[in-house]
């Protein structure tokens, strides 16, 4: 094989690498250890609810501006329920009790708004012949006898919480409570995985029994599932290595070249994660797939390298001599694809979300980290490397085998073979845009789909919601009216309207606000006659039917200048949050009135809706940010439109067939899948430069025509490209297995993508090339100097 031209600038390094190579292994193992040891002592598992805020979104604002009256959108929510189908023993409310204490005191819950019937904050009203009477729910003599079981009985009733803290059925009940952000007693944030933890131990474990089941849901006990699943995720990096290991083993035809790549691409991960501590950084459980993406982008140009290393070897070169001459043939392609990779994720930090903030540095810092690891100190290492006197004939004989599979493929890149290829890309371009358009914004399941549907937290999900007309999926409209506004007959009346429009939304499962409750309460003073359930337009009987309602309830603050309307709903769907604020934002322009201000949004829905909207604003300009990283570098190596194209349509191809199988598996674009899908370009433009810029070097330098250069280029590149396709695809698709929806759907897409990006890179780039390419090309020419 011809020697790789030379330039000042790689010849530069190349004497400056293989120059001080012992200098060189020693201080990346220097470095390797100490990034190691970082990883070890300082990097953790970071999970943290204000991280999947859109901080600078509208509905954000109204969050964070009416946190401390009304609390955020981090509920845990406990149900006890009563296998016999009744509540009313004396060993159900003993447990209950016991259970809202257990909870009250888990560090981390703001106690002022744990909720269940045992909580003084939870009260009836009742009309007597003195007038209004309330009290708690339990009353403080409570002793579980039949008569007292009675009572409560009716003071549930009374107190009109049957659906919200007691099932319609009278066969559990709820205990609900408001997370903090920072641990009150360590002044750190929260550590949830405590929290889902103490949850199991000190609730479930406790109070679960042969007569009684426990239901728990809230992001903290989602945290801890994940986790708990997320610790399989290392069982399966381990598998995938091993089934890498090996077919890098049969590929190479040497353990040595087997280790190196495989070593090298570690030492990636390795620096990755040293590096996340040192900056400040931990691991998300979301983030827990963006190192294995790195080590699969390290195999890809670890074998490209051990490829190139054959091929020199094949020829006759000394082991150092083949490093240096894979070392400068290849510096420049895969430099400008892991550039081109860096910048492409660097981009995501548009986006203002801290989750996705954090997988963009993790990927930027993994692929950089490959730059080095892979493209300096692995033909380093490969130049140390002397294959047995047997490694020759085995390349020899397997160049042999495979050469007539080669010669056939290269026919992709004649004219005839060439249009049909082209022909079907646009059909798939129409598929993957018309398909693709049909991918959802946020979830399109209940439950939690990072959650297996089986799942222990996606079970209690549904068992509470069947029991309950509440869950844990709440939006809340902040009404803004001025002080004392809740006197005021017009704002409660539009107040009263707009919650009776949302109540009759599809979705919406209940409403609770500050009107509602002021008309239950002036029928009481009226005998409970049903007609004078009713705003009355007299301040003063608004003053008397409100005296009782305190800010504990959550149903106003202080001054009554802020009043909340709680919307519930059945699921967190996609399409149940659009139509839900879809029908909030037409309601609001229609029934405008001056000094009333209806706000989106808190509770739990209310934060998805803005996550879902951000996500809607940002899945373009991700897209045209890394493709466009893409096509500059491109241009910038290869001067050449028609090699941008040749690389870039492929890419594009790609990305909206992995849009169009995310519709088809209902797959929906949320804060941790859409990096995922862009990550997946970074692995694409990787096969595209490594065979375009061989393909070049052949059609310019050699002077070989369009079909004899791809054929060559088949025979080296190709060769490493086609095998890394199939065996990064062949380790990802272990993780269908995992007991994380999220992992098994991710393992899908990507063994999607590392499939079809081979199969663009080995077809629809050269018969991309044979039509765009000069005329000249297609005919062999003298060999340039």
């Amino acid at each position: 094989m011809s020697a790789s031209p030379k330039t000042p600038v790689t010849d530069f390094l190349e004497r400056l690498v293989f120059g001080n190579r012992p200098l060189v292994i020693t201080i990346f193992a220097i470095v390797t250890l100490l990034l190691a040891w970082s990883a070890v002592s300082g990097l953790r598992v970071d999970a943290g609810f204000s991280k999947q805020l859109p901080l600078e979104h509208e509905y954000m604002g109204t969050f964070l501006e009416h946190y401390e009256d009304f609390g955020g959108a981090d509920r845990i929510v406990i149900a006890l329920t009563d296998k016999s189908g009744d509540i009313f023993n004396p060993d159900f409310f003993t447990a209950l009790a016991d259970a809202t204490d257990a909870v009250f005191f888990i560090p981390g819950v703001d106690r002022a708004r744990v909720t269940s019937i045992f909580t003084p904050n939870v009260r009836y009203l009742e009309v007597t012949e003195e007038g209004i009477e309330a009290g708690d729910v339990i009353p403080a003599d409570f002793q579980g006898t039949p008569s007292d079981l009675e009572r409560v009985r009716e003071n549930i009733l009374k107190a009109g919480i049957v659906g919200r803290l007691v099932a319609n059925d009278f066969s559990g009940a709820l205990i609900s409570a408001q997370l903090l952000e920072i641990n009150p007693d360590t002044q750190e944030r929260l550590d949830y995985f405590d929290v889902a933890r103490l949850l199991e131990t000190q609730v479930r474990e406790q109070f679960e029994s042969d007569k009684i089941d426990v239901h728990i849901i809230g992001f903290a006990k989602i945290v801890g599932d994940i986790k708990e699943g997320a610790n399989r995720i290392v069982l399966f990096f381990a598998v995938a290595l091993f089934i890498t290991a090996l077919l890098v083993f049969i590929y190479s035809q040497s353990l040595k070249l087997t280790v190196v790549p495989l070593v090298c691409s570690i030492f990636a991960v390795i620096w990755e994660l040293g590096a996340l501590p040192l900056l400040g950084f931990g691991i998300d459980p979301m983030g827990l797939l963006v190192p294995f993406l790195v080590f699969a982008i390290g195999v890809s140009h670890g074998v490209q390298m051990i490829s190139g290393f054959a091929a020199e070897v094949f020829d006759g070169a000394e082991p150092e001599a083949a490093a240096r001459t894979t070392f400068r043939r290849l510096l420049v392609p895969g430099g400008i694809a892991l550039l081109s990779d860096t910048i492409g994720f660097i981009t995501i930090l548009f986006i203002e979300i801290r989750i996705i903030q954090e997988m963009a540095i993790m990927a930027s810092l993994g692929v950089a980290c490959i730059i080095l690891t892979n493209l300096v100190l692995l033909p380093v290492l490969i130049s140390y490397v002397r294959p047995g006197p047997s490694y020759k004939d085995k390349l020899i004989s397997r160049a042999a085998q495979m050469r007539p599979l080669w010669d056939s493929l290269s026919k992709v890149s004649t004219r005839g073979p060439a249009t049909a290829i082209i022909v079907v890309a646009i059909g798939l371009f129409v598929f993957g845009a018309w398909k693709g358009s049909q991918v959802r914004i946020g979830d399109l399941h209940a439950g939690v789909p990072e959650l297996r549907p089986d799942s222990r937290y996606n079970l209690d999900t549904q068992e509470i919601t069947d029991r309950f007309s509440i869950g844990v999926d709440l939006i809340t409209v902040i009404v803004e009216v001025g002080p004392n506004g809740c006197i005021d007959y017009q704002v409660m009346d539009t107040i009263d309207e707009f919650a009776w429009h949302m109540r009759n939304v599809e979705g919406v499962q209940t409403v609770l606000a500050l009107p509602q409750i002021a008309k239950i309460v002036t029928a009481g003073w009226n005998e409970g006659y049903p007609s004078w359930r009713a705003l009355s337009r007299n301040e003063q009987v608004l003053v008397q039917a409100l005296a009782r309602v305190e800010t504990s309830t959550g149903l106003l603050n202080s001054d009554c200048s802020v009043i909340p309307v709680m919307i519930y709903t059945i699921d967190h769907k996609a399409e149940t949050i659009e139509r839900v604020v879809s029908e909030v934002k037409s309601w609001r322009e229609e029934h405008s009135i001056e000094g009333v201000e209806f706000r989106l949004a808190t509770g739990n829905v209310g934060v998805m809706a803005a996550m879902n909207e951000e996500v809607a604003a940002a899945q373009f300009p991700i897209l045209i940010y890394v493709f466009g990283a893409v096509i500059l570098l491109c241009w910038v190596s290869f001067r050449s439109l028609r090699a941008v194209a040749c690389i870039v349509i492929p890419l594009a191809l790609v990305s909206l067939l992995a849009y169009a199988l995310m519709a088809f598996l209902e797959i929906g674009l949320k804060v941790n899948t859409l990096p995922v899908a862009a990550l997946g370009v970074g692995i694409g433009v990787d096969y595209g430069i490594y065979i375009y810029s061989r393909f070049q070097y052949f059609l310019e330098k050699e002077g070989a025509s369009i079909q004899a250069a791809y054929a060559k280029t088949l025979r080296v590149t190709g060769n490493a490209v086609v095998f890394t396709g199939i065996t990064l695809a062949i380790g990802v698709f272990t993780w269908v297995f995992s007991p994380l929806q999220f992992q098994a759907d991710m393992g899908i897409l990507l063994t999607f993508m590392f499939l079809v990006n081979m199969f663009g890179a080995i077809l629809l780039l050269p018969a991309l090339a044979t039509w765009l390419l000069p005329a000249k090309y297609q005919h062999e020419r003298p060999p340039q100097p």
